[in-house]
């Protein structure tokens, strides 16, 4: 099969497509048949060695974390889906024509594959940090870097919970986060001040690692009610940085309910092929998202 592997730590140059030997499910596990796979931040971190805590690898390796597909082996133990069963999880080198999940949820009505891939990781994160941040419904939840996935998830999940938010961008980002239900800002000069005409904020989450922390604090006025998610900084002024994953199966059934009742969309904003994979993840650490990028591995 085709997979998309790197033999050293480094740049987007270290990405080869090769032929590599069929991955097999083991227990509690199932393998795919990739339709496409989610580019993710961490794809990129992981190909720089820069989380090998939290993702250990061993070289050469492959890429990707994130996938929908078809079922087309199932591991001992796994009784929730069959082979011919279209999914959408999460699981290790999903770069590829066939990869293996760890955690997985039956596709809901109506989504595409190309669309499926691109939530799971970024679900589980926005879950996670809402639930971290503490923020409750009738409150106002900051979301700095707004327009990615997880901020596109945030905002969704957020609102679905009675909660305000504000969310900060680019210039050409400031409809798309109104779309969502935000409260819009531009980041840039005088943009606290901004925020602060808009609402009053009781937390703040750091989805972009741009240099905001001390900002957040100021404007939540705690540092318990800030998260990052990409500041690794962040601890040194009192503020918690999430980076590891909670219960992936519980974050998948909750995205495939909210898709399911029309309450979570998260748009495709550009795919790739395998052989695209450099420039995928040149895009991704480029940032300014609008959304999700998509490897797609079959049409």
């Amino acid at each position: 099969m085709k997979r998309v592997s790197f033999a050293e730590f480094g740049g987007p140059d270290v990405l080869q497509l090769v032929d590599a030997e069929e991955p097999h499910a083991g227990p509690g596990q199932i393998r795919i048949a990739v339709r496409a796979a989610g580019v993710n931040p961490a794809d990129w971190r992981i190909r720089e060695g820069q989380i090998l805590a939290a993702h250990p690898v061993e070289l050469p390796a492959g890429v990707g974390l994130d996938a929908s597909g078809v079922v087309d082996e199932v591991g001992a133990g796994v009784e929730d889906v069959a082979v011919g069963d279209h999914v959408f999880g999460e699981g290790s080198g999903t770069y590829a024509e066939f990869a293996v999940l760890s955690a997985w949820a039956r596709m809901p009505e109506g989504l595409t594959f190309e669309e499926a891939a691109g939530y799971p990781s970024v679900v589980e994160t926005a879950l996670r940090i809402i639930r971290q941040v503490g923020v409750e419904p009738g409150q106002t939840l900051l979301v700095s870097g707004a327009s990615g996935g997880v901020g596109s998830a945030v905002l969704q999940i957020a609102r679905d919970r009675g909660i305000t938010v504000i969310g900060t961008a680019g210039a050409a980002n400031q409809d798309y986060l109104r779309s969502l239900g935000a409260l819009a800002t531009t980041y840039g000069e005088g943009w606290v001040e901004r925020v602060r005409r808009l609402r009053h904020v009781d937390a703040a989450l750091d989805l972009a690692g741009s240099g905001v922390i001390r900002e957040l604090v100021e404007l939540t006025g705690d540092p318990q009610k800030v998260i990052s998610i990409a500041d690794l900084a962040a601890p040194e002024l009192g503020v918690r940085f999430s980076g590891v994953a909670g219960s992936v199966p519980e974050a998948l059934a909750e995205a495939a309910g909210l898709i399911s009742r029309g309450k979570l969309h998260i748009p495709v904003e550009k795919s790739y092929t395998l052989a695209e994979a450099a420039a995928a993840h040149i895009d991704s650490q480029a940032g300014h998202t609008r959304g999700r990028r998509v490897v797609v591995v079959r049409a």
